[in-house]
């Protein structure tokens, strides 16, 4: 009987360590020994009144343009970076807690994924940030790195992979071999900046407005990087920005898919800019074996044959991919020893 008290007392004192993928758009949270037990919205509700924090995830999103003057929703993360330290620490301790439990009293080690163009004063303000919201210590390991090893990338190997990862604020371009990155580039162009660039669009030529929710709909619903033969439609429901009054259109891919031009070739941009940096050896590697795409706002249909076009490059989109980052952070926590270098590259 006091085995199983004394069994049952450590289960409660010893905690297992996480891997966050700290996202501006979504956060995930890889635990180990479990695997992935939450993706949630990275965005939460205030009440402007009190200043309190009324909710957190997926029930901060559900309020999107449905609150009162009273209530505002804030993104604390912007462009892969802390916008508000306070909000962002509040969010990650919720997150923590929701993941681990409230029985756990054990600190526990988290692994934090990171935009490859952060700074040294960012860096500070995630592990400061980690280690408030209840973390023992944190470790800040770059995304593309992640996101190869959650896409199956063998990245301890002396040959050149590259990755591009397109989350909510950052586009991460990298190449990695031997567990190091060689060339790598941070742009903040990516699906928030996709969702603003349609709802501009909507407003310039359709005379309609939209919220954020229904742009990310929009998105990912019938725009695509290319014309494309049979186009997907859609009702779109907004405000007709002359009358004032509330407006329904019917739009298919070839009407819209002109609105992201210009943040496609910014990604194309440095997709190239980094291809220009990589040693030649490693430059026949990727044109053997291709781009890896992943991240959220990479399942844009249409996108991995925009990039081949203008690259001359394969390219395969991961199994996945708003997933990659957080199963590398769950990669990485189990066999730290095996990509030491990976991490210590990264302070």
């Amino acid at each position: 009987m006091r085995k199983d008290y004394d069994s049952a007392m450590f289960s409660m004192l010893t905690t297992r360590n996480i891997g966050i993928d700290l996202g501006t758009t979504n956060t995930l949270v890889y635990v180990e020994g479990k695997g992935i037990v939450l993706n949630e919205p990275t965005i939460v509700a205030i009440d402007t009144v009190s200043k309190k924090i009324i909710a957190i995830g997926i029930e901060a999103k559900e309020m999107l343009g449905r609150t009162p003057g009273t209530v505002v929703i804030e993104r604390p993360m912007q462009d892969g970076a802390i916008a508000d330290f306070g909000i962002t620490y509040a969010m990650l301790k919720y997150f923590i807690n929701k993941a681990l439990g409230s029985s756990v009293l054990v600190k526990p080690k988290v692994l934090v994924s990171v935009p490859s163009g952060i700074t040294s004063t960012e860096r500070r303000a995630v592990i400061e940030a980690a280690i408030k919201a209840g973390a023992k210590n944190a470790i800040l390991v770059k995304e593309p790195i992640l996101a190869a090893l959650g896409a199956g990338v063998k990245i301890n190997e002396p040959k050149g992979s590259m990755i591009v990862d397109i989350g909510g604020g950052t586009t991460d371009v990298a190449v990695i071999s031997l567990g190091g990155v060689v060339a790598s580039t941070s742009v903040k162009c990516a699906g928030n900046k996709l969702d603003q660039a349609i709802t501009e669009y909507l407003r310039r030529v359709y005379s309609i407005a939209i919220g954020d929710f229904t742009a990310e709909e929009v998105k990912k619903t019938i725009v695509a990087a290319l014309p494309i033969q049979e186009s997907s439609t859609m009702e779109i429901k907004g405000r007709n920005t002359v009358t004032g009054l509330p407006q329904t259109i019917t739009l298919g891919t070839n009407g819209i898919f002109k609105a992201i031009e210009y943040e496609l070739k910014e990604i194309i941009k440095a997709i190239k800019d980094v291809l220009e940096e990589t040693p030649p050896e490693l430059a026949s590697d990727i044109i053997d074996h291709g781009i890896t795409l992943t991240g959220g706002s990479s399942l844009l249909q249409l996108l991995p044959q925009l990039i081949e076009e203008h690259t001359g490059v394969p390219v395969r989109l991961a199994d996945e991919p708003l997933l990659c980052v957080a199963k590398g952070t769950g990669i990485l926590l189990s066999h730290i020893k095996d990509y030491q270098r990976s991490i210590l590259a990264k302070r």
